[in-house]
């Protein structure tokens, strides 16, 4: 399966230029992205956006003014740690109200903060919301369901769970200076979705690895527009932002009228981010109402044989491991932290790139957003320092 996996991966790799490219302007504005890229990777112009309508009578979180279930000496603490790691947004949110909301850089809570990878988690909450919906049958159902050219090809036994739990056998994330390499058409081509769905390599049979990548979340978006019969960004809005309450933002298309990227680039203030969470913190109810499908979140938070740190969308913080890298367990690659053991074992996370994370823990009721720049390489990001300065205060109270 190995030889044949390689063999597979060169061939894609070989793949005429002109086969991902659309028409001429098309291909022109693929080469001023990748070339703007290639330049800049990390202030890359994420445009054309597309609007995501959020709830239309909104209202902030409450605050706990007075009485904080967490010390202000340990709060004061945690702002430090995030100012230092070049933050925008620290949030604190402990057992229904927000202790701390510290905003930097000239950020503030209507600002629209990149969400990169965490953007993935909300693929799957949208993928259980069409399901609770009835739009999608489960997450067993066969994504050739929705991309009909996959029928009767090796393809076919891809399932819904596989765009969401990273083993879809689609060809593992990585860079290349190629601008014709499946990494980068599948991200930057003004039709990417469509070259995802033609052209880009599956290395592996469905389910039976765990392989780190865009593509896969990616063609969430184009699930959900195939079962709702909406644009991702309304679907979004319409049936994920406004039952929670939370804020709208945009969302990065290919080109006008496109389709979304869902792996990587909805951009929502730092409340909206939170809220996500407390979906979930929450067992998939809002306001009183079952969001998700019972036990989805369950399904969320479970890992796989292939890699047991991940489940759909979301990073588990047991089994502790001192480095965890985002690729494919023993794989080389950026390895992230974790100095010690989470306090709480069944502690969850939403974890994106330059460290955007979203710590969420069920024993302690406990919510902690930070968002921004990739923080100083010393001393070290760690990321369980956050959380742990924190639940080790609770503990002891």
């Amino acid at each position: 399966m190995r030889k044949l996996r390689n063999r597979i991966a060169i061939l894609a790799l070989l793949l005429p230029a002109h086969a991902a490219a659309g028409n001429a302007d098309q291909e022109t504005v693929y080469k001023q992205r990748f070339e703007a890229f290639s330049r800049a990777p990390t202030n890359f112009d994420y445009s054309p956006l597309e609007r995501v309508e959020g709830a239309r009578e909104y209202h902030v979180l409450p605050e706990r003014p007075s009485g904080k279930k967490i010390p202000p000496s340990i709060l004061s603490e945690a702002e430090a740690y995030a100012a230092a790691n070049r933050s925008s947004t620290l949030l604190v949110w402990r057992d229904g109200k927000i202790e701390l909301a510290r905003f930097f850089g000239g950020k503030d809570k209507d600002s629209l903060l990149v969400s990169k990878s965490m953007a993935k988690p909300l693929t799957a909450i949208a993928v259980g919301r069409a399901i609770k919906l009835g739009m999608i049958q489960s997450l067993d159902q066969s994504v050739a369901d929705f991309i009909p050219e996959w029928r009767g090809t090796a393809k076919a036994a891809m399932k819904i769970r596989h765009l969401l739990d990273m083993r879809s056998g689609l060809l593992d994330q990585g860079f290349s200076p190629d601008p014709d390499h499946p990494w980068n058409r599948a991200y930057l081509d003004p039709d990417h979705g469509r070259y995802i769905v033609d052209h880009y390599p599956l290395t592996d049979t469905p389910g039976t690895r765990y392989a780190y990548a865009n593509a896969p979340s990616e063609l969430v978006a184009l699930v959900i527009e195939k079962a709702s019969g909406m644009r991702y960004a309304q679907f979004v809005g319409d049936h994920v932002l406004a039952p929670i309450g939370a804020k709208g933002g945009t969302v990065w298309v290919n080109r006008d009228g496109g389709l979304a990227h869902s792996g990587c680039c909805m951009m929502l203030p730092a409340e909206s981010w939170l809220r996500l969470g407390l979906l979930l913190l929450a067992d998939g109810k809002a306001s009183g109402k079952q969001l998700l499908p019972k036990g989805y979140v369950k399904a969320m938070r479970t890992g796989t044989a292939q890699n047991p740190h991940y489940g759909l969308g979301i990073w588990l913080g047991s089994p502790w491991q001192p480095r965890r890298g985002f690729g494919a367990p023993g794989r080389p690659g950026p390895q992230v932290l974790h100095s010690e053991a989470y306090l709480d074992p069944d502690l969850f996370l939403f974890d994106g790139n330059s460290n955007q994370t979203l710590y969420l823990s069920p024993k302690y009721k406990l919510a902690i957003l930070r968002m921004g720049d990739t923080p100083p390489p010393s001393p070290e990001w760690d990321n369980a320092k956050l959380p742990n300065m924190i639940m080790k205060a609770l503990s002891a109270r």
